[in-house]
């Protein structure tokens, strides 16, 4: 028989008597009980006695049983994931002191408990006023992360890192606060420090999270951390894994268009020496390092402007990532430098951003000229097409190179003049997996597009392989000439049986 509904006073009742068990049950020692009285009284209706409630999430949060504060701290998601007054929440959460239990949870609990109150204390920050908890007006907070930092173990710090971290994502609104309230200088103080290679390695795995947020160039580039990062990558006594990490969060740093506009150009200098000097040191270099350097100029030169300065800086950065395109001195390197290049030749811009200013187009010529001289394949046309002829993988990347330099007139003859390439990019059967079609028909189409603004378009030698092209681009990526068989009908003689 299904149990009468409670009027709200009864609810309340119930819920303040619940709170109070729980207490009583905490001094007590009953710990066993009190997950069982949880269930029962707690996680039913919750939502429509906010602050009835938050007594009994107080209490849990203050609880010695990991059960019992683990269930607390969902609590609060749940709670705040169905209030819609933000008002109550504000009120509620300074009223009963469940911020500063939730950060002790962060900070002193096992790894769940830790992580579970993150996401409660990044949920809190996602409410309309509740980022006015973390970070009050006034900067006089019950809770300054700085001071909290300053007072805990390296874990708790680095838990301190991964909220800042993930409240940095939350909003631009959020990220402003965090730079504020100079949150950011946390990260420069654990890397500096680089005697203890897991604590170091550990913030810059949590600051590689925070740059791949679209708002972060903003605020990062005003600080120091990218000069700190070409110290890291300079310093021949940190583990491999560390520069690693540090080269990659540059390249991230500097792939945003206006990353430009606002740091010292005095800085980007010294980072492309560094990793000059990195791609240097091949005979002794880590394949990682090597990987991660190639990948961090690749992310640099996505931009107009990072491209312009790989290839006209004295430093001479992006012709590691054409010799290393060509160089089969290991497939991962290959991989990485192959990527970087399209990249670099703007594959990944817009179509009126794909070629650069003149100095930067000489640039480019040259060392893809100057490469292939050097090479026995002797030509640009042979290297691309040895490139063609090599695993899924590479060729793959192999087709965004050529989607990007197709562009440049240079590019396009060399390309024409070998059928070969052009009879690899417009083989149906080809590719066997999505990604491949794919990108084997985007290279098809820029190099159609590239043909129909050019002279060559009208070359009576290049009929054939303008047929081949426009086939190719209104087949689509996905269709094969191989033709479908229907089923035909059998005879079979009745004295066969």
């Amino acid at each position: 028989m299904e149990a009468p509904a409670m009027e709200p006073g009864e609810m309340e009742a119930m819920l303040r008597a619940a709170a109070e068990f729980a207490v009583r049950l905490m001094y007590l020692g009953w710990m066993k009980l009190l997950p069982h009285a949880w269930t029962k009284y707690f996680l039913r209706d919750m939502e429509h006695h906010f602050c009835q409630a938050m007594a009994f999430i107080q209490a849990g949060l203050l609880a010695n049983s990991k059960n019992t504060r683990q269930l607390a701290c969902k609590a609060v998601i749940h709670l705040l994931d169905k209030a819609g007054d933000s008002a109550v929440v504000v009120d509620t959460f300074v009223q009963h002191n469940l911020y500063p239990l939730l950060m002790n949870c962060l900070t002193e609990g096992d790894e769940e408990i830790s992580a579970i109150s993150l996401d409660g204390i990044k949920r809190l920050a996602q409410i309309p006023k509740g980022i006015e908890i973390i970070f009050p007006p006034n900067g006089q907070g019950s809770v300054q992360l700085h001071k909290v930092a300053a007072q805990s173990s390296s874990m708790a710090r680095i838990r301190i890192l991964s909220l800042i971290a993930k409240l940095f994502a939350v909003s631009t609104y959020t990220a402003t606060a965090i730079y504020d309230s100079n949150l950011l200088s946390l990260f420069e103080d654990e890397i500096k420090d680089r005697r203890d290679m897991l604590k170091t390695l550990s913030a810059l795995e949590v600051l590689y999270e925070l740059v791949e947020h679209p708002h972060s160039n903003i605020f990062l580039l005003k600080t120091n951390l990218l000069q700190l990062m070409v110290d890291v990558i300079n310093d021949s006594s940190a583990d491999s894994i560390v520069r690693s990490r540090a080269t990659l969060i540059s390249g991230r740093l500097l792939s945003s268009a206006d990353a430009f506009t606002t740091i010292d150009r005095n800085c980007v200098a010294n980072l492309l020496l560094a990793i000059d000097k990195l791609l240097k040191m091949e005979e002794s270099l880590n394949t990682d390092e090597t990987e991660s350097a190639l990948e961090a100029l690749g992310l640099i030169g996505t931009t107009s402007a990072g491209a312009c300065l790989l290839l006209t800086d004295s430093s001479n950065a992006a012709r590691h990532v054409v010799e290393a395109s060509f160089g089969r001195q290991g497939r991962g390197k290959q991989l990485a430098a192959l990527h970087a290049f399209g990249s670099i030749s703007g594959v990944d811009r817009q179509e009126d951003q794909i070629k650069l200013d003149n100095q930067a187009e000489e640039r480019l010529k040259r060392f893809v000229y100057t490469t292939a001289r050097n090479s026995p394949k002797l030509t640009p046309s042979a290297l691309l097409l040895s490139v063609l002829q090599q695993d899924p993988d590479i060729r793959i990347t192999g087709y965004r190179v050529i989607s990007g330099l197709v562009a440049r007139e240079w590019c396009l003859m060399e390309i024409c003049s070998k059928l070969d390439i052009i009879n690899l990019v417009t083989d149906p059967k080809m590719e066997m997996t999505k990604l491949g079609m794919e990108a084997r028909h985007d290279c098809c189409l820029a190099i159609s597009k590239a043909l129909s603004s050019s002279h060559l378009l009208h070359e009576p030698s290049l009929s054939e392989l303008i047929g081949k092209l426009n086939e190719a681009v209104k087949r689509g990526p996905y269709l094969s000439e191989r033709k479908r068989v229907e089923p035909q009908p059998v005879v079979v003689p009745a004295e066969r049986f």
